[in-house]
C-alpha cells in the first residue's frame, strides 16, 4: 500500500469551493431569535412601497364599483397634487411579463395619478387570483363602502369568472343568505337598468329586491322606459334616478304595493349620507347604515327613545301653535 507523503499537504476537497481571500460565511440556524429577525426582514421587504409608472399597471379583473365620476377623480387628483399620495395602491406582478403589474385595489387612485402624470406608490404582493380577489373585496369594503347593488354585481362577476362561493363570501365578508339575495338582484334587474341608475348609495337591499320583483318578466317595459327617460336624466343623482325608475314602473301597470316608495336620503354637513327616512302607509322608518357608521348607529340607538319623545313634544307644540 502506498504511503502518504507527510510533507505534502492534502488536496482540498473537490465538493467545497475555495474560500481563500474571503470572509468565512456564518451559518445561522433557522430557529429562535435569528428566525424572528429573518421573518421581520421579509415582512419589512413585503411592506415596502415602490414608485411604479401607472402605464405599467394593467386595470383588469372584476369591478367592485359601477362608475368613477370624473369630477370625483379630478377632486382626488387635486388632493394628491397638494398633499401627495397618502394611501398606496396594491398591485401584483403580471405572470410571464416582466416589469408589468395588475391592479389589486386602488383603481380610482390610479386614475387620478395617471391624470397628474405622477408615479404610483404601490405595495407589490405575490398573490394568486383568489388572494387578490379577497384583498380587493375586503379593502374596498373597509374604505369605499360600496353600495348594495355594486356588491351584488361584484358577486355576479366573480361567479361568472369561476370563483366559488367560499371566495366570494370571504371577499365581501357576507353570509350565504346575503349572497343569495345579491345574486337574485343581479340576475333579475337588467344590467342596462343598473348602469342607468348607478350605485345609488342611499338605496338599500330591500328596495333593490322590490325593484327586482317589479321588473321580473318585463324586459320590453324596461327597454321602453330607458328609451323614454334617459335623455332627461343626465344631471340627476343616482338615488333620484332610482326613484324615477320606481315611479315610472309603478305608473305603467305594475301593482304599486310591490314597490316601496322612494326613501329620503339624509346627508350630514360634509355631504356624506348618514341615513334615510322611509315612509309607507303603515310606518315611517329611519335607517342608519350600521356597517359604515357603527359608532353613530350605536349612539343613536341609545338616544332614540328620548329623541322620539322630543320630536313628539315639538310636534304637539307646533300643533297648538296652529
Amino acid at each position: 500500500m502506498a504511503r502518504r507523503n507527510i510533507f505534502q499537504p492534502p488536496a482540498p476537497p473537490t465538493e467545497a469551493p475555495s474560500t481563500e481571500g474571503t470572509e468565512p460565511r456564518r451559518s445561522f440556524p433557522n430557529t429562535g431569535a435569528m428566525s424572528g429577525v429573518k421573518t421581520t426582514l421579509r415582512d419589512l421587504s413585503s411592506n415596502a412601497v415602490r414608485d411604479i409608472d401607472p402605464d405599467l399597471i394593467d386595470i383588469d379583473g372584476p369591478k367592485d364599483r359601477l362608475e368613477f365620476d370624473d369630477a370625483d377623480v379630478a377632486e382626488l387628483a387635486e388632493s394628491i397634487r397638494q398633499n401627495g399620495q397618502q394611501v398606496p395602491i396594491m398591485v401584483r406582478s403580471t405572470p410571464g411579463t416582466a416589469g408589468r403589474y395588475k391592479i389589486v385595489y386602488g383603481r380610482r387612485r390610479l386614475r387620478a395619478l395617471k391624470m397628474l402624470g405622477m408615479p404610483a406608490k404601490a405595495l407589490v404582493r405575490a398573490l394568486n387570483d383568489r388572494e387578490a380577489i379577497v384583498a380587493q373585496g375586503q379593502e374596498n369594503n373597509q374604505r369605499l363602502d360600496p353600495s348594495f347593488v355594486e356588491k351584488a354585481l361584484f358577486c355576479a362577476e366573480l361567479s361568472e369568472a369561476g370563483y366559488g362561493n367560499d371566495v366570494i363570501l370571504d371577499a365581501l365578508a357576507i353570509d350565504k343568505a346575503m349572497l343569495s339575495r345579491m345574486n337574485k338582484v343581479a340576475r333579475s334587474v337588467p344590467r342596462a337598468l343598473v348602469e342607468f341608475i348607478g350605485p345609488a348609495h342611499g338605496v338599500g337591499r330591500r328596495r333593490w329586491e322590490d325593484l327586482a320583483v317589479a321588473v321580473e318578466g318585463r324586459t320590453d317595459d324596461v327597454v321602453a322606459l330607458l328609451d323614454r327617460i334617459t335623455p332627461s336624466t343626465s344631471q340627476k343623482l343616482s338615488d333620484d334616478r332610482f326613484s324615477m325608475v320606481v315611479n315610472e314602473l309603478s305608473g305603467s301597470g305594475q301593482s304599486k304595493e310591490r314597490i316601496t316608495p322612494p326613501a329620503l336620503s339624509v346627508q350630514g354637513p360634509d355631504g356624506k349620507i348618514i341615513g334615510e327616512v322611509q315612509s309607507s302607509a303603515r310606518a315611517v322608518t329611519i335607517r342608519i347604515n350600521a356597517a359604515s357608521e357603527p359608532e353613530f348607529a350605536e349612539w343613536v340607538k341609545k338616544k332614540a327613545q328620548q329623541a322620539l319623545v322630543d320630536l313628539y313634544d315639538a310636534w304637539l307644540e307646533n300643533k297648538r301653535g296652529h
